[in-house]
């Protein structure tokens, strides 16, 4: 028994970070997924909605454990991906307009294309519109994960590629959140969310470089959002743009090692129960009459169809016009290959989409969120194929 122990635990430490994040986020998935299809469902329900309350003197914060994940550990996911985003723009791959322009475009052909394609389809109701914006995601974690499955098969410059436009795909979501999924404002909690901006940006300029008061000032910047009416999640933004990236003299950056101290929180923990929470779909009573749902048209058509075509056709027009340059050693069918895998939507547009409907009713929910599990998947399986197949062509010519 313990050499099969050993065995099994010395080959998951053969796969790299990203394929490990990338399997318990299939795990995750698959147990919610079976509890909301069995006779445990009432105990997945229950748990979800479990009260959590906060309360210290008038300030109370008390909502179901459902909400807590989604407004409160997504806001340290937000975080990561605003600290990951500063990081690229200050020091990686989207330092110069040169290496800007290529992903750029690409993501805006990946969020414009999809959004589109569910527009034109659900443009008759005005309930079913607002999830527009959910096909437009790219979960960078499991595009990764896919991609780190091939290994060294697949050019370190289309992984860079891909990474770049994930990043700025994920720009673009926080973008739309802020401007289309806010309810009714609070102007007193946007005052102290303003006012507490800028104390975190005098920290920044003058020279903080410790931790702690970001993180003090920042906690109550998120109380102060959530109770705005903006969602909270962008507060996690707001902060990260706050810490310093700056390098000291032996080359230590606050934002690079906080990104670097969080990154296996959110891939090993967070992620994986933001799957667990909101990909229980409950299959039961469910027929041929959701294919032809508008709402599962516009996400499945707007992931698989429109993300890959938005993707290649904007990134072949930006190249074609001299702007950039194919990522080194890459071709057009590689490219084509990763283009696919951006379809893969799951976190940013389960979160979305939860942002979207969550005053439409549960048959709603349950037709969106089976959408983007199964785009999701096709996306997954049809570029990971695509990109095998383009290795194996390549080292049979």
């Amino acid at each position: 028994m313990s050499t099969g122990n050993v065995t099994g635990a010395a080959f998951w430490r053969t796969w790299s970070a990203d394929v490990q994040a990338g399997v318990l986020l299939l795990l995750a998935t698959a147990l919610a997924l079976i509890l909301a299809n069995s006779a445990a469902v009432e105990f997945y329900q229950w748990l979800l909605s479990i009260p959590v309350q906060f309360r210290i003197g008038a300030l109370d914060i008390d909502k179901p454990l459902l909400l807590w994940i989604n407004d409160g550990l997504m806001a340290i996911f937000f975080l990561v991906v605003g600290l990951e985003i500063k990081r690229e723009v200050v020091h990686g791959h989207l330092s110069t307009l040169r290496q800007l322009a290529l992903p750029g475009f690409a993501a805006l052909g990946g969020m414009l294309v999809p959004a589109l394609i569910y527009v034109a389809l659900n443009h008759h109701d005005p309930v079913r519109l607002q999830g527009w914006a959910i096909p437009s995601a790219t979960d960078i974690a499991f595009a990764l994960g896919v991609l780190a499955l091939l290994g060294s098969r697949v050019p370190p410059g289309l992984k860079a590629f891909v990474m770049a436009l994930a990043v700025m795909d994920d720009l673009g979501a926080v973008i739309i959140i802020a401007l289309f999924y806010t309810s009714q404002l609070s102007l007193a909690s946007l005052l102290a969310a303003g006012g507490l901006t800028l104390v975190l940006f005098l920290l920044n300029r003058s020279g903080v470089r410790s931790i702690g008061p970001y993180a003090l000032v920042g906690t109550l910047l998120w109380i102060s959002v959530l109770k705005s009416g903006v969602h909270a999640t962008l507060a996690g933004v707001v902060i990260a743009m706050a810490i310093p990236v700056r390098r000291d003299e032996n080359g230590a950056s606050p934002a690079e090692a906080m990104e670097k101290d969080l990154h296996p929180l959110v891939a090993f923990a967070i992620v994986p129960i933001f799957a667990f929470a909101n990909a229980g779909v409950s299959l039961q009573g469910l027929g041929r009459e959701v294919l032809s749902d508008s709402v599962f048209q516009g996400i499945v058509l707007g992931l698989f169809v429109g993300k890959q075509l938005g993707i290649f056709v904007f990134s072949w027009l930006c190249v074609r016009l001299g702007w950039a340059a194919l990522p080194n050693a890459t071709n057009w069918r590689q490219l084509y290959g990763a283009a696919v895998l951006c379809g893969i939507g799951f976190t940013m547009s389960l979160f979305i989409s939860s942002l979207a409907f969550q005053h439409s009713g549960q048959s709603v929910q349950l037709v969106d969120r089976l959408a983007v599990l199964l785009a999701s998947l096709l996306s997954a399986v049809f570029g990971y194929w695509l990109l095998s197949r383009q290795r194996e062509s390549a080292a049979q010519g």
